[in-house]
Parts: structure tokens; sequence; C-alpha cells
């Protein structure tokens, strides 16, 4: 395991473009607000790394809706969406405004993200927002990211920043994801308890397929836990990107390539990059049946999806919305973005390209999801 160890640390200390993810538990405390402190620790830690000016540092910062409990008034976190709103409104101001501060100690600029998944899975969108990154840390800049919890309805209930950091890694095209937590690293069982060891590397699922991981935090202040950590892993590993997973406060021996943690190998090469963000960020707006030929032209000859191939549809979605593609017996086969209106589709199904166009005009010679748009995910 010596060359994979020597591996691994060398494309922690070669990565020139880094994105960090810090959860809830470790900027706030258990009762809601920021902890200055913790904070300021974790820009000694970033500021140190980028200060020779060959490594750039991306930030995802969970802590939005935690830091705006106390200020509010509140106690825990709540379960109702119009509140958990209003706590993040409170707080992605104060959680930025921190930043601001103890970044400027060193005199390193700080941008605000804030993202959302209809960002980053259009086409359009998913442009503007890789530019917005790259020109910041072109230009000195650190981005801080966030999902835009205020408006953001399903980001809230999707409730993970670790997620959103490996896609944001992938986005910005980075070399290295660390993702810091309260627990330091990945055990075989639960690291409470006497007789359980940290698992130092992890070279694909298999290595990990016996190990049960836990669903929760320690703080209670966040909505992760090792399971979104793991699966935020394996999305940027199956990217190219590698990872390290580990507590806050061995952030310095994580980037420094020490032994901490636990190393994620890469597993796969980078995919056409909105595509990832289709397969693993999307919400699904209604589903399209398709038949067995479709099937067939999507999934095994990468064809785009024709209205000649869709049998039925489901939900209330409009063009330019993700749908997800389901084999006759109703199993997903693939996720696209639809080129039509739920409402146009049903004098389409069935028909061919030619025909529609004849029929109903021209802006229907096209394809209901082109197969740039389309991921297989089955």
């Amino acid at each position: 395991m010596t060359g994979a160890t020597d591996d691994a640390r060398r494309y922690v200390t070669e990565a020139r473009r880094i994105v960090v993810k810090v959860g809830s538990s470790s900027l706030t405390t258990a009762s809601g607000g920021l902890d200055a402190d913790r904070v300021d620790a974790l820009v000694d830690v970033l500021a140190k790394v980028r200060s020779g000016g060959e490594k750039e540092i991306v930030l995802v910062s969970s802590g939005a809706i935690a830091a705006g409990l106390a200020p509010l008034g509140l106690t825990r976190r709540p379960k109702d969406l119009a509140r958990q709103q209003a706590a993040a409104s409170v707080g992605q101001g104060l959680l930025v405004a921190r930043y601001t501060a103890s970044f400027a100690r060193y005199g390193v600029r700080v941008g605000q993200v804030l993202l959302t998944t209809d960002d980053t899975s259009r086409r359009a969108h998913y442009r503007n927002a890789y530019r917005t990154l790259d020109q910041l840390l072109a230009m000195g800049a650190l981005p801080v990211v966030n999902e835009n919890d205020t408006v953001a309805t399903d980001e809230i209930r999707f409730g993970d920043n670790d997620r959103l950091a490996a896609l944001v890694a992938h986005l910005v095209r980075a070399d290295l994801l660390v993702l810091l937590s309260d627990v330091d690293g990945l055990y075989d069982g639960d690291p409470s308890k006497p007789g359980t060891s940290r698992i130092a590397q992890v070279a694909g699922p298999d290595d990990i397929a016996h190990v049960e991981i836990g669903s929760a935090g320690k703080a209670g202040v966040g909505t992760g836990g090792m399971v979104t950590k793991v699966e935020a892993a394996r999305i940027a590993a199956a990217a190219g990107i590698p990872v390290v997973l580990t507590s806050a406060s061995r952030a310095a021996d994580a980037l420094a390539g020490r032994d901490t943690g636990t190393y994620f190998h890469r597993t796969g090469r980078r995919s056409a990059d909105r595509l990832l963000w289709l397969a693993h960020a999307s919400t699904p707006q209604g589903s399209l049946t398709l038949d067995d030929g479709a099937v067939r032209a999507v999934v095994e000859g990468k064809k785009s999806l024709l209205a000649a191939g869709v049998a039925g549809i489901e939900g209330d979605f409009v063009a330019g919305d993700p749908v997800e593609l389901r084999d006759t017996a109703g199993r997903a086969v693939a996720r696209g973005l639809v080129n039509f209106d739920a409402k146009e589709m049903p004098r389409m199904l069935g028909r061919s390209t030619p025909e529609l166009a004849r029929e109903l005009g021209p802006e229907y010679e096209r394809e209901v999801v082109h197969r740039d748009d389309l991921v297989v995910i089955g």
C-alpha cells in the first residue's frame, strides 16, 4: 500500500486548484451562531495554502441557516421551509461578512457565489457559473460558494452541501476536493466505540461495501452526515477528482498531504461537464416513457430522443426542464432536458419528426431531448 500512499500524497501536494467544503458543525455552536475562532482557524489554514500564489482555493461553506438561528431567537434548526429560508437570509449575510473580515487579515478578497441546481444543469447557466468562478480565481479572489437556500426550496429539502462541493469541484475543474467535518475520517464502525479504526484509503466502492455508514452529524445544526460525504466522494472520484475526507481541525495536515482522514482515489475520468450536474443534482419535473427501440437508441446508441419513441408522459414540465426517461417497466434509464412543454406532448407521441413538422410547423422538427442534454443513469 506504500505506492498508493505515495500517489495520494503527490496528488494532494501537487493539486493547484482545490475545492474545500466545510460543514455547519465546524463553524457554529450547537445552538446556532457563528464561532469566530473556528472561522478564523479555518481561514488561517486556507490563506497559508494559497499564500505562495501557486494554489487556488474555492470554499464551499455550509452554515448560513445555522448562523441565522441565534439572531432570530431560534434554539434549533426549524423544520418548516419558511423559517429555514428566513434563517438562511439572515445567516448568509453574517457568514460572508465573517469570511470577508477574516480573510482581510491576509489581504485576500472574498466573492460570494450562490448556486441552485438550475444554474448548473442548463447549458447557458452552467457556462455563466463557470466563467464567474474562473474569473474570480483569475483576479485573485477566493470564491465562497453556498446553495441559494433563501429562495431555492429544492436545495433545502435536498439538504447537503457535500454533493454541491463535489459538483463544484467538477465545475471549476479542480485537482482535489477536501471535505471537512467534525469527524476525522471514515471508520469501519462507530468511531465513538472502541475497536474501530480509520480507513486510510479507498480505491473504489468495493473497499467500503462492508462498512455501515452512519447518517447523523454530531452537532445537530447541519443536514449532512457521513452518508452524504461518502456519496460526494464517490461522485467526485468517478469524475476524476481525488478526495480527502477529514475533520476541520486537521485541515492543515490534509492540505499538506499528511496521513490524515480518508483518501478516495480517482475511479474514473472527467465526464461532459453539465451532465454530471444533470445526473446528480437536477430534480426531474416529470417523466417520459420510451418504447423498447427508443431505450436502445438512447442507452446503447447514445442517440437523441425523438417523439416517435415516446409512448407516454407524466408530470407538468415546461421546455428546458429536466425529465426522467423510463422504459416500459417504469425503470429510469436516463435523464435529460426536454424541448417541449408537457401540454404539447400528447399530440406528438409516437409520431415521426417530418410528420410533426408538416402538421404542426417547423418548430416541431427537433428532438424531444437532444443527446447533448441527456445522461444515461440506468
